[in-house]
């Protein structure tokens, strides 16, 4: 995910406070973004099959940062059972983060927290690494939602479908 050339100044290179340095790198990447308040950063970001929300939220107690990301994806209630079944599959292939289906509202997410050290920083690498990540695997799995939703897959048949692995560009 790192196409965009991202542009920092010396100090923002070192560690910074977690929400100032993601902050700092969505303005670098060029994507809108919010300050909703000292816990709390979003920003909007145009994937390849979908537009993406971030939240990313502080817990400065427990010096814990949480990455939500939100393809625009909805599942319908009566999807819900075959959504819950891929994310067991989707889940099993991950070793950071995990996908998420909320139950009232039916809306499909990644979810990855991180434990930072005790003086509470994070490094443009890592915060590169957490938000390229998140947003691979997004793009990786969206795909799966929709060949349920839409296409009325089976959770095992949906996933075998959007990993197939193609070589080149159409």
């Amino acid at each position: 995910m790192r196409d965009q050339e991202e542009e920092f100044t010396e100090s923002e290179r070192e560690e910074s406070a977690p929400l100032d340095m993601l902050a700092a790198l969505f303005e670098a990447r060029g994507w809108e973004y919010d300050v909703i308040s000292d816990e709390e950063v979003t920003a909007e970001f145009k994937g390849s099959w979908t537009s993406y929300q971030l939240r990313a939220i502080w817990r400065e107690e427990d010096n814990a940062l949480q990455l939500l990301v939100f393809p625009d994806v909805t599942a319908p209630t009566d999807k819900h059972e075959t959504i819950y079944k891929a994310l067991g599959l989707i889940n099993e292939q991950l070793w950071l983060g995990h996908f998420d289906l909320w139950s009232q509202n039916g809306i499909i997410l990644f979810r990855h927290g991180s434990l930072l050290p005790p003086n509470g920083m994070l490094g443009v690498d890592q915060a590169q690494t957490i938000i390229d990540v998140a947003l691979d695997e997004c793009e990786r799995f969206y795909p799966v939602f929709q060949f349920i939703i839409w296409g009325g897959k089976s959770p095992e048949d949906a996933l075998a479908a959007a990993l197939i692995e193609t070589h080149g560009e159409a």
